[in-house]
């Protein structure tokens, strides 16, 4: 088993690949721009998230645990991807509708994240595997620190937590405008879950955010996507069935190579 990163001298492979592949086929432009229903999907997921918690008020935490993890999740999780999508502006040809459509994303999530991912993840696209710059991939520390079959299994458990903290340690940014009206949207539906419905209710959200951002079938993609498994591929897809529930970030290589093109028009 590998125990350090596989290093490369060379930019980030998918801006060549790009180029080459639109010289053989330019009709590929043609998937570029908004994906029409997304808005649509979003407000559903979001509304049947909110829903669910409100009629979880007074239900035991073991009933909370168990449908967090086998339903919540998967909920909270299809909001993470459709944040990833946002993040690139294609839900809308204007972006600051795509920025409001993250934050309306965010709310079931619990924690504000909407905005401060799009700042770190699109330099995962232009900086990929840059240590101390590519904060979508862990660090030179985490890869030292976690080396045997214990420490990886704490680190999936509770890999939210580094994906959300190692830009606060490597690479920390001042917050912008948007990220405080991120902050203030978000304290004020976690507010008013709790003072309608009750602690249990909005621990159900928080829940299904951190058991499927964890060890969870849906986060598996957050390994197999960049993690060399074989030297020289720095980018993996997956073709399987939780596609339909991830937005096709499952075609990652498709994704890097072209991200203005909506996740579900990949498999077109």
């Amino acid at each position: 088993m590998a125990n350090d990163f596989f290093w490369s001298y060379t930019d980030e492979p998918h801006a060549p690949r790009r180029r080459q592949i639109l010289s053989q086929y330019p009709q590929i432009k043609e998937l570029f721009g908004p994906g029409p229903f997304a808005p649509l999907k979003i407000s559903v997921v979001v509304l049947l998230q909110l829903w669910t918690a409100t009629i979880l008020h007074d239900a035991s935490w073991l009933r909370i645990l168990i449908i967090a993890y086998f339903f919540g999740s998967f909920l909270n999780h299809n909001l993470f991807l459709a944040i990833h999508e946002l993040s690139h502006n294609i839900a809308f040809s204007t972006p600051v509708y795509n920025r409001w459509l993250g934050i309306f994303a965010n709310l079931p999530i619990g924690v504000p994240m909407s905005v401060t991912f799009q700042k770190y993840h699109l330099e995962h696209h232009r900086f990929q595997g840059v240590d101390g710059v590519d904060m979508d991939v862990p660090s030179c520390i985490e890869a030292r620190c976690v080396t045997n079959a214990v420490s990886k299994t704490i680190w999936i458990i509770f890999q939210l937590f580094f994906y959300a903290l190692r830009p606060l340690f490597l690479k920390p940014k001042p917050p912008g405008y948007w990220e405080i009206i991120n902050l203030f949207v978000q304290l004020a539906l976690d507010a008013t879950v709790v003072y309608s419905c009750g602690w249990r209710s909005f621990a159900y959200l928080i829940l299904s955010t951190f058991v499927g951002g964890g060890m969870h079938p849906m986060a598996g993609h957050f390994i197999s996507e960049h993690y060399v498994f074989k030297p020289g591929q720095e980018t993996y897809s997956y073709y399987g069935p939780l596609n339909l529930l991830t937005w096709n970030v499952g075609y990652h290589n498709e994704h890097h190579d072209f991200p203005r093109i909506p996740g579900p028009s990949c498999i077109r």
